[in-house]
């Protein structure tokens, strides 16, 4: 393998584990951003819930549930 050779193989080893790596990264941001939306979704249920449970508390004591 001459030079030339060698220099173009190592620049396109170097691109592919470039690429590799690129690939990683978008997929760890990728599971990162949906751990994070469904842990919103979660917060966003849990404080329905408990807004749902206030309000079924005010029309309880104010005898409006029935």
């Amino acid at each position: 393998m001459n030079q030339s050779q060698n220099t173009s193989f190592q620049a396109g080893e170097a691109k592919g584990q470039t690429q590799e790596k690129t690939s990683q990264m978008a997929d760890k941001a990728r599971d990162t951003a949906q751990s994070a939306k469904e842990s919103c979704q979660e917060a966003g249920q849990q404080m329905k819930a408990k807004a749902q449970g206030a309000a079924d508390s005010l029309k309880d004591s104010m005898g409006m549930n029935k």
